[in-house]
């Protein structure tokens, strides 16, 4: 450890001897590990951020969906609603599955003050907001208590209260839905449309819907479905024991279990990352060229100094080991600077900005990421340090007498 520490603080000493020649070449050195970290680090960040959005689209890995749809053979008809209902409770009381939630598509008649106009509702499960990361901007999603409620609660889209009258969800608007026995429903919550003019769009809880679902309406929007958000590892032995299990329950229909949250969360283009870090690796490898050339340079002066130190009794591994830690040490202290910066300024990096939607669990900075830039900045300081080592090897006791 003695000769080791000795190799580093002699290294040391002589970069603060070379530094304006050093400092040059440490400056690409520098850049070029600051963006190789940032890159690494923003694909690993910006992963976090493409998995949360396609959540919201597909649920959380790994969602199932569970449809049971008439096959149509023997004159088969559509089962009825409570059908539906008892099996897919079954299904996730058998296998124990934390989170689920019954979806079902009806359109329904609401009475707007202009007229009344077919509204699209979707029927759903409290458990559903969580499965799917959805976030209101006003009021609340549903809790457990609303299912006892006699005037139904409904999330609705920005357009909805806009076709209320722009009223908002402190006002605790309300709104008459259905044909022949139309309810009340109260607006408990709102969330931003999905692109602009977007029709009104509310989603209730399932036993709140059934007061206006039809059978008229189930044949034309499909048979009520189920989402089961389980463990990864599970999903594929669950996917052939619950299609197994709604085909036998269910008589007359063909059940089909699928997962529907994806798998692929890759945000940044690969061809654009693999371009961007190629420059980066130019880069890293002339700010290595440069200091190769200082460091030959600076081993041609100091020949005599070498020679002297030979004459002493200096055997070759350390006279090579001391010439290589320059560059390593140098190199090293440039990663430290770059590793900083692209530290400093992912941190500050507007996520919810540049992607566009809220991020819930915000990534913090990736270790693996810091750690390549170091290994980066190591790395390129012991190629360049490595021919002139080979040089001041070379060098004999007579040198030191001819210079």
């Amino acid at each position: 450890m003695t000769g080791i520490v000795g190799a580093v603080l002699e290294a040391w000493d002589e970069l603060r001897v070379h530094k304006v020649r050093v400092l040059l070449a440490l400056v690409g050195v520098a850049v070029a590990v600051c963006a190789i970290t940032a890159i690494s680090a923003a694909g690993e960040m910006l992963r976090q951020v493409s998995a949360e959005q396609n959540d919201r689209w597909g649920g959380r890995a790994a969602t199932l969906q569970v449809t049971a749809w008439p096959t149509g053979e023997g004159g088969s008809v559509m089962p009825g609603p409570e059908e539906y209902e008892r099996v897919f409770d079954e299904v996730v009381e058998r296998y124990a599955i934390g989170y689920s939630s019954m979806l079902r598509d009806a359109p329904a008649p609401v009475r707007f003050p202009d007229g009344t106009r077919e509204v699209y509702t979707t029927g759903v499960e409290a458990d559903w907001a969580t499965m799917h990361r959805f976030e209101v901007t006003s009021g609340r999603w549903f809790t457990d208590a609303d299912a006892d409620r006699l005037a139904p609660a409904l999330v609705v889209n920005q357009a909805f209260l806009d076709a209320l009258g722009g009223v908002t969800v402190a006002e605790h608007p309300t709104v008459t839905i259905g044909g022949d026995n139309p309810v009340v429903a109260t607006v408990v919550g709102a969330f931003p449309d999905d692109w602009p003019q977007a029709e009104p769009q509310a989603y209730v809880l399932v036993d709140a819907q059934t007061a206006w679902v039809t059978p008229e309406s189930l044949e034309m929007t499909g048979p009520p479905r189920l989402e089961l958000w389980v463990p990864d590892e599970l999903a594929d032995g669950l996917v052939e024991a619950i299609q197994r299990d709604v085909s036998g329950a269910i008589s007359g229909t063909q059940a089909e279990v699928y997962r529907s949250d994806s798998a692929s969360y890759g945000v940044v283009d690969g061809a654009i990352r693999w371009v961007v870090l190629g420059v980066s690796v130019i880069a890293l490898l002339l700010g290595g060229l440069g200091l190769v050339n200082i460091a030959l340079v600076t081993v041609r002066y100091r020949i005599r100094e070498i020679g002297i130190r030979r004459s002493f009794g200096a055997s070759s591994g350390r006279v090579f080991f001391s010439v290589m830690m320059e560059s390593v040490v140098a190199t090293t202290v440039a990663g430290v600077l770059g590793v900083t910066v692209a530290v400093v300024a992912l941190h500050n990096l507007p996520l919810d900005v540049l992607m566009g939607s809220a991020v819930q669990d915000a990534p913090g900075f990736p270790f693996s990421a810091a750690v390549t830039g170091m290994l980066a900045a190591v790395g390129i300081g012991a190629l360049a340090g490595l021919l002139p080592a080979l040089v001041a090897v070379r060098v004999k006791v007579i040198d030191a007498i001819r210079y």
